[in-house]
């Protein structure tokens, strides 16, 4: 693997709604820079969290959409901020790159952005991804997670690995049911599956683990693979991307 896509949601960067969760945001910095420097892989980052980010500045309404847009303007800024001071330790310059869902329906757009790409890994420069919300009137197609697996996609990565509040998929939900049982591995998803409503735990977020499943069944219909696994504890997300044991966590790939 040389290129990897690791996205990073909400739940992951707040705590409470109230504060970034500088802590995790921490551990997540600490395990792209051992990528990165160690591992010698090029990585992006796709990382959500704008509007919790500036709800901890100015409490407005997320439900009416100028008022999220304006806490995205307010977050975005605060959470690349906080993301350079972290990466400096580790001599990472940080980059940002905004999309619309317009730019990868656009030829010119997305080869400009393929362009900037190269050039930034190719001088070992992180990229920073996040929907341009302040002038999106929709969800790219769902949500970021969706917007990752474009990512991956697009810009021709090898993996993509989405750290969330969850440590990997069940087979039924781990919340209700004591019973359930994490499936390592996967290779297909129903249509049963792919068509539920989504829902999200945060009232920031805005995916679930449905717009995770479209996200993976996306990638392995074109042949690449994506690892779901926790963002609160990194342990199992260092033993696969790191020391290539896979222990925890769930791949989604096709038998193709």
């Amino acid at each position: 693997m040389k290129r990897l896509v690791i996205k990073v949601g909400t739940a992951v960067l707040t705590e409470d709604n109230k504060k970034l969760a500088l802590e995790r945001i921490q551990n997540l910095v600490n395990l792209i820079a051992k990528l990165k420097n160690e591992k010698k892989l090029e990585v992006i980052l796709v990382s959500s969290g704008a509007v919790g980010a500036g709800y901890t500045v100015l409490k407005l309404d997320k439900k009416i959409l100028a008022n999220k847009q304006t806490l995205a303007a307010i977050g975005q800024p605060k959470l690349m901020k906080t993301y350079q001071n972290m990466f400096e330790k580790y001599e990472i310059p940080c980059s940002q790159l905004l999309f619309t869902a317009d730019d990868f329906d656009s030829r010119k757009r997305l080869q400009n952005a393929r362009n900037v790409m190269e050039i930034l890994l190719e001088n070992k420069v992180l990229p920073i991804i996040n929907e341009n919300d302040i002038i999106s009137t929709d969800e790219l197609i769902g949500d970021n997670d969706q917007l990752a697996a474009f990512v991956t996609y697009y810009f021709k990565a090898d993996m993509l690995a989405i750290l969330t509040d969850i440590d990997g998929y069940y087979d039924k939900n781990p919340r209700e049911y004591e019973d359930a049982k994490l499936q390592k591995n996967i290779s297909f998803i129903s249509c049963e599956e792919l068509e539920k409503k989504p829902s999200a735990n945060s009232q920031f977020a805005t995916g679930g683990i449905v717009t995770k499943l479209k996200a993976a069944d996306f990638l392995m219909q074109n042949n690449i693979p994506m690892y779901l696994s926790s963002g609160f504890n990194l342990t199992n997300a260092y033993d696969f991307l790191v020391e290539g044991n896979h222990k925890n966590g769930t791949i989604f790939q096709s038998k193709k």
